[in-house]
């Protein structure tokens, strides 16, 4: 699987080197702070099972060229200005999901727990006011490894924040970032995000680890879809219960208003641009086609809505 992917160095340390910066962890004070959304979670009903949002914080970084690698910055800023959103920051929401059935409640992602910025790290909290505590938790899902999905597995000490948790993990995606010889070998952005990968997951107690093939099934009516390209085993999931389904599509796309509207641009988070925008154009076609519910990591609001075909793109309109 991993051999099929053409990560070239040069993109995946770039991109690794911004994920992990400071810049994308908290909030810039110039640029002013991010509002949280109030309530911080969302309750759905799919069938016999519920999914919940869980916001764990907003980041606001800096709107700057590199940020979509393939467009002009003046065309993205029009576009943010069609939609009457500012052009001179983007705020990035971090949003897992919480999906119960029956007596097993799956967490997917993280967030950063006490690891992130002051605007991040909310997710105990909005998962109380929901009606659970992390003991509660039976299963983390992690759709990828990039440091927002997993850091928050480990509180700062090292301790787990969901003690009881088995945490499933995409197979693939865990042997390309637990490569003792490719950390070796990386470059320093590239090896930054790896070394952090490494750490989260060293402390997973190996009974509690779960791998998983993208594409099988996770658990009843849980299955995991192939997404590759933001990352060599980026994996997302659909819910089906009732004749209903939901599909929790991780970072198929880093802020909708702009790689929803148009998505062949490329974010300088995507490990491989070129994947990722099949990936995502095949993931929308999806979800139109089989009139799904969406929840992603990034996305506005509650991060519970529909995706509809707009022009060259789609729509992401939250629930109200």
């Amino acid at each position: 699987m991993i051999t099929r992917l053409k990560f070239l160095g040069v993109g995946i340390a770039a991109s690794a080197s911004l994920l992990f910066s400071p810049v994308w962890a908290q909030a810039t004070p110039d640029l002013g702070t991010p509002t949280l959304p109030a309530p911080g979670f969302k309750k759905l009903k799919v069938g016999e099972m519920e999914v919940i949002s869980l916001n764990d914080g907003v980041s606001r970084r800096p709107l700057v060229a590199e940020f979509v690698k393939n467009a002009p910055l003046d065309e993205v800023k029009a576009l943010l200005t069609s939609q009457n959103l500012p052009t001179n920051y983007i705020d990035i929401p971090f949003t897992p999901f919480l999906v119960v059935s029956g007596n097993q409640r799956y967490l997917m992602d993280t967030g950063f727990a006490d690891n992130g910025g002051s605007t991040t790290g909310k997710t105990i909290a909005n998962m109380a006011a929901a009606g659970f505590k992390p003991e509660d938790i039976n299963n983390v899902v992690i759709s990828h490894f990039h440091g927002d999905h997993i850091n928050g597995l480990l509180y700062k000490d090292g301790s787990l924040v969901y003690p009881n948790a088995k945490v499933h993990v995409p197979a693939g995606e865990y042997a390309f970032w637990m490569d003792k010889e490719r950390l070796e070998k990386a470059s320093a952005g590239l090896k930054g995000a790896m070394t952090n990968a490494q750490r989260v997951f060293n402390k997973i107690p190996a009974d509690k680890l779960v791998k998983f093939e993208s594409g099988k099934d996770v658990a009843p009516g849980i299955t995991s879809v192939a997404a590759f390209g933001h990352t060599p085993g980026h994996t997302l999931f659909t819910v089906k219960s009732g004749g209903q389904s939901f599909i929790y599509v991780a970072d198929i796309t880093n802020v909708p208003e702009l790689f929803a509207r148009n998505p062949d641009w490329a974010v300088t988070f995507d490990m491989d641009p070129e994947m990722a925008r099949q990936s995502r154009r095949k993931i929308f076609d999806m979800i139109v086609k089989d009139k799904m519910m969406v929840g992603g990591f990034h996305f506005p609001g509650n991060a519970i809505g529909t995706i509809a075909p707009l022009g060259n793109g789609y729509q992401f309109t939250p629930m109200k």
